[in-house]
């Protein structure tokens, strides 16, 4: 767990306790050291962002809803998932701290999905079984 304090729009000090131990399916994807520029060599794409890219940033932008307009203190409870200011603080503190070492946009990639397990929004046997499933599709060619 990491405490850390943020200043509200009216200077206040804010603190947010973030769960930051490691989640072992996001380890495991950590250490395979898979990323799109390594993969892109692979296959012999050109294109510096990798095709998830664009889906990653609108999934981090539905689950704000309106948090993107709004202030902390205006955000009413339960009309975002995970408001923007928070996800890019937990982003910052989990990308100093468990997945400092992958590069981006595969650390904000990691970072999204342990804010949503930590927070109940995914659960991580789910996603294992949708990884296997994306990696069956992708190797079956």
């Amino acid at each position: 767990m990491t405490a850390t304090n943020r200043k509200a729009s009216d200077g206040q000090e804010i603190e947010r306790v973030i769960d930051t131990s490691p989640i072992p399916l996001l380890e495991e994807v950590q250490s395979k050291g898979r990323v799109w520029e390594d993969l892109a060599a692979q296959y012999g794409v050109t294109n510096p962002d990798p095709p998830w890219k664009i889906t990653l940033e609108a999934t981090c932008d539905l689950l704000a809803g309106d948090s993107c307009v709004k202030f902390h203190e205006e955000i009413e409870e339960g009309s975002c998932a995970l408001p923007a200011l928070e996800r890019r603080a937990e982003e910052d503190d989990l990308s100093e701290t468990i997945y400092e070492e992958v590069p981006f946009p595969e650390r904000q990639l990691l970072a999204l999905a342990h804010s949503m397990i930590r927070r109940g929004l995914l659960d991580e046997q789910e996603l294992a079984r949708r990884m296997e499933q994306v990696g069956q599709r992708l190797n079956s060619a």
